[in-house]
């Protein structure tokens, strides 16, 4: 267990006296708040902040971030309150500490959805203040360090979420050092038998690999020193996270992962890094395809290095990295490293840092984007890209994603470009807006006034930016066009009626049609859009109760008793939700509502294809969320795949009946190669009586799969 005094010790020469006074305070403050709390490995739950301050003061993080690192967990496991945290520590501290307790807070019903909202709470608490994210980051490392005292499952709910939003939020930051150590710990619990085949292969090889790579570090060593160039050298073997991605992405066998044994050369300038790689490659021949310039062409989190693999005189390969000492450090700590260089506004570095464009686009996801699925999408493409660089004609280099195309490059260099694309020129030749880019590619992007995007241009565009500016410009126009077509409805349907006396025109309309139709409007435009698309149908009686709304006006109305719903609707209130019948949503699983022109508000399941594949209009829906709900039963349908083994259905039915679930429909077909599939109909209660029955059915032996239908 690391102790305070280690921490002190540690950060001492760069610290004053009053900050080593408030860090002991906080420290105090701490030990009080967690008195007779214990970690489930039986160490005194002081422990873990003091190794998440630890782990951040060896990467020289601010006094701030190492007290509310001290304090990050007295919050939600104590009963200090957020005023006394504020009073004690000021304002920073506290709001850092909220931070990080929002997102330890996130308890939803499905997987999906919790990552989703896990997600949303971390970028929002980042840009109120980055440091939230190094806190969070420092305190899931040592929880993965002590993982193997929890049961099973909660090993892997923590490790896959590890591997699916930190690590690449990690990756994004450039912070590499606590990226490739959590993505090895969480490795170990998420695919177990492939980490342990991964270590019968590098094991074996470790003890020789050290002793070559020692023998190459002094042949390299000479070989700067003879030709005057300032150098360390440093060694690795590749990680094991590392070596089952490249084998599994590159599908190679373990032999042909030329970088599992590396060398970093780290020297004094940008001009000796060029000069370090002329010498090596006029010693040994490197493989052409391995050669990577990321100092001319930096990473989208700026990693900055020149990357060449060379083939020895006896035929070994080592992969040899050269930098600054500058690029070093960002390579380890990433953004954290340069945050004692910026002012005291933390939004500062959020609003002009490269590497965080990212997340400024992420933001304006989370504000505009109802489909969590979407999100997940977008997130996905920003956290996780495989870049490709291209440049422009005058010698720009932009970089995207792989999978990007020549409609995304426009809108990367200008909206209005992206907007008014009508063909793009790669490499000198005419191409259509839909080609995908590859590195080296010069792209020109020509444009014509006329024209304007479509529809179809969501099929060709990848990244989340230009698919954001795409779907507002297309929702811009919907709308007009809706606000037209509801214009042109009300005053054909009040020519048709004689209207009473004192009937409101203009402004003095709003708030009649507020209180007839229920509608959280502020414009006339507002009402003749929800006209144009069908969410409010204008005729007789809805006229009449217009009117009476402006005779009783001034009077107070009893309000009517609101009836049970069955889902609750996100800002709207009494509003009947159906069910969709393609997808047949069930208690419990991500929803998203759409209007219906004339049929009023349907809930859809987000894994509905008519969502998934962006059929429905997205200016139609809006959000819903489950209530208190009169069904009590719900029809489900899954398919299992398995062997063709004697008595699997009976297994599977007493798999299902145990958790007291009636099968309405059980289909079973083989096949030549030995497999069999069975179509189940059930009738469940909600979401997660449906996942414990799949969970029970795949402990099953001989099961492959289970799935919904």
């Amino acid at each position: 267990m690391i102790r305070f005094d280690d921490i002190l010790e540690k950060i001492s020469s760069r610290t004053s006296e009053k900050d080593i006074a408030l860090l002991q305070k906080a420290y105090v403050f701490s030990a009080k708040a967690h008195k007779g709390q214990v970690r489930r490995s039986g160490e005194p739950y002081l422990s873990h902040p003091l190794e998440v301050t630890n782990f951040l003061a060896d990467m020289n993080l601010d006094r701030t971030t190492l007290i509310a690192a001290l304090l990050h967990d007295v919050l939600e496991d104590t009963d200090v309150t957020p005023a006394e945290l504020k009073e004690a520590f000021g304002k920073d501290v506290a709001g850092l500490v909220e931070g990080v307790t929002k997102i330890s807070r996130v308890q939803e019903a499905s997987s999906e959805a919790r990552r989703a909202e896990t997600v949303r709470k971390i970028i929002l608490a980042m840009t109120d203040d980055l440091r939230v994210i190094f806190i969070k980051l420092a305190d899931r490392l040592h929880n993965l360090q002590t993982l193997k005292f929890l049961d099973e499952d909660k090993q892997k709910q923590i490790a896959s979420e590890t591997l699916e939003i930190y690590t690449p939020i990690a990756n994004r930051l450039g912070m590499g050092r606590i990226k490739a150590e959590l993505e090895d710990l969480a490795f170990r619990y998420v695919e177990p038998k492939e980490y342990f085949r991964i270590a019968s292969l590098v094991e074996p090889r470790r003890k020789p690999a050290e002793a070559d790579l020692n023998k190459f570090k002094k042949t390299l060593d000479a070989l700067m020193k003879a030709n005057g160039i300032p150098a360390e050298i440093y060694f690795r073997i590749k990680r094991p996270y590392s070596v089952y991605c490249k084998m599994k992405t590159q599908h190679i066998d373990f032999g042909q992962v030329y970088d599992f044994l590396a060398l970093r050369i780290i020297t004094d300038s940008v001009k000796n890094c060029y000069a370090a790689l002329g010498i090596i490659h006029q010693k040994w021949p490197p493989i052409l395809h391995r050669f990577r310039d990321f100092i001319a062409m930096p990473k989208p989190n700026l990693y900055q290095a020149l990357h060449t693999t060379i083939i020895t005189e006896d035929k070994q390969s080592f992969e040899i990295q050269i930098r600054t000492r500058e690029m070093h450090n960002l390579a380890e700590n990433g953004i954290a490293a340069h945050w004692k260089y910026k002012d005291e506004d933390p939004q500062g570095l959020i609003r002009e840092d490269k590497r965080l464009q990212w997340l400024r686009e992420m933001v304006e996801l989370i504000r505009e984007q109802k489909n969590s699925q979407e999100f997940l999408k977008n997130l996905k493409i920003n956290l996780i890209p495989e870049e490709v660089y291209v440049f422009t004609p005058k010698g720009r280099v932009v970089s995207l994603p792989s999978g990007a195309s020549a409609l995304d490059f426009a809108f990367r260099i200008h909206s209005e470009i992206g907007f008014h694309s009508a063909q793009a020129k790669i490499n000198g030749k005419l191409s259509p807006l839909k080609t995908l880019l590859k590195t080296g590619d010069i792209v020109e992007i020509l444009t014509a006034p006329e024209k304007t995007p479509s529809r179809g241009w969501l099929n060709i565009a990848f990244t989340s930016g230009a698919r954001h500016q795409i779907k507002r410009w297309l929702n811009q126009q919907e709308k007009g066009k809706s606000v037209a077509l509801g214009k042109k409805l009300w005053n054909k349907e009040i020519g048709k009626f004689h209207l009473p006396p004192g009937f409101p025109q203009g402004e003095p309309l709003i708030e009649r049609l507020r209180q007839a139709a229920g509608l959280r409007i502020s414009t006339l435009e507002d009402f003749y859009a929800l006209a144009g698309i069908g969410k409010v149908v204008i005729n007789k009686k809805f006229l009449e109760k217009t009117a009476q709304a402006s005779l009783d006006a001034g009077k107070k109305e009893k309000e009517p008793k609101t009836p049970e719903l069955e889902i609750q609707v996100k800002d709207r209130n009494g509003e009947l939700v159906r069910l969709a019948k393609c997808c047949s949503p069930i208690k419990g699983e991500p929803i998203i509502g759409y209007i219906t022109s004339g049929k009023g508000l349907t809930a859809h399941a987000l894994r509905c294809p008519l969502i998934a594949r962006e059929i429905l209009a997205p200016e139609r829906m809006v959000d819903v969320s489950w209530g208190s709900v009169t069904q009590e039963n719900f029809k489900a349908g899954l398919v299992v795949r398995s062997a063709d083994t004697p008595g699997l259905l009976a297994e599977v039915a007493s798999a299902i009946s145990r958790l007291r679930c009636n099968i309405t429909k059980a289909e079973v077909e083989t096949f030549a190669d030995n497999k069999a599939q069975i179509k189940l109909g059930l009738i469940i209660k909600d979401i997660q009586h449906l996942e414990a029955i799949m969970k029970n059915i795949s402990t099953i032996k001989d099961v492959h799969s289970v799935e919904r239908i």
